[in-house]
């Protein structure tokens, strides 16, 4: 059955040289901007452009290491702290929310649900203004809560989402097995049927991290110091009014992908996993 689904021969070195290609055209952009972010100022607008550095420069990567307001360090850990909390929120809250979902049948489920729905596609142009007079009301403002309350809204529905389908895939044999063991309904929900659903689990709190990770429009807003930014609103301060630069802005970018690639790297099986599971059954 194996051998069925190996290619060989001619056609096998056809979708191998595919397979480059588009590897290499997907990650060229990558690859300019590390490049970018090595080279001088002169370099950068220089006619042809090259495709390496002819000097190395590290200035673009020391400046950013002092302090001030493109302290890189500051601005990754402001993001860091935004996003793992942001994370923990829409864990904590989603995988309850969703068993309930999944268990129970109540009226106005199909509406919560089409809530859930709604939320997903609403832009953030939309609710960005009701939510800042909120928190100012709430005085929230140039606080990294607010950031995090908002980042919430987006991981949270699609939590419940992912989630709702693993619990509704689990045989409820399963956990009426865990009764006759001893376990209560709240037992047998942290020790059966939270580590089934494991691997959702797992990429609904991957995808909280990278949402509030790469948010733009809610540190932007929310937060007005410099000092309390995360690391995509720090990019902003490269942008001056008689140009941009060029080599500091693409150092920042390049701390700022780190993050999201060593992610990719090493939680790949949980995301493929994750995704591919919980669409078996909703």
């Amino acid at each position: 059955m194996e051998d069925t689904n190996k290619i060989y021969g001619r056609k096998n070195i056809f979708f191998c040289v595919i397979s480059l290609l588009l590897l290499v055209i997907l990650l060229f952009p990558v690859y300019w901007i590390i490049v970018t972010s090595l080279k001088t100022e002169q370099e950068i607008f220089q006619i042809p452009p090259t495709l390496f550095p002819k000097k190395l420069n590290l200035l673009s990567y020391a400046s950013q290491l002092k302090s001030g307001d493109f302290n890189m360090f500051r601005s990754f850990g402001n993001s860091m702290f935004i996003s793992l909390s942001c994370m923990i929120i829409a864990v904590i809250l989603s995988v309850p929310a969703s068993y309930g979902l999944a268990r129970y049948r109540f009226k106005g489920m199909e509406l919560c649900v089409l809530g859930f729905l709604i939320t997903q596609m609403l832009p953030v142009s939309v609710i960005l203004t009701p939510m800042f007079i909120m928190f100012r009301n709430m005085d929230l403002i140039n606080k990294p809560l607010s950031a995090i309350l908002a980042d919430a809204t987006i991981g949270i529905p699609f939590s419940v989402l992912i989630l709702k389908n693993y619990f509704a895939s689990i045989p409820k044999d399963i956990e009426e097995a865990s009764y006759i063991d001893g376990c209560n309904r709240f037992t047998a929900f942290l020790r059966i049927l939270v580590p089934i659903a494991y691997p959702g689990i797992i990429v609904c709190a991957i995808f909280s991290f990278l949402y509030a990770w790469g948010d733009l429009a809610y540190g932007m807003t929310f937060i007005q110091d410099q000092i309390r930014r995360p690391i995509t609103s720090g990019i902003f301060n490269f942008m001056g009014q008689y140009g941009t630069k060029w080599s500091y802005l693409t150092a920042f970018a390049v701390v700022t992908i780190i993050p999201v690639v060593l992610i990719f790297l090493f939680m790949q099986k949980y995301l493929i996993s994750g995704l591919t599971s919980g669409a078996v059954k909703g």
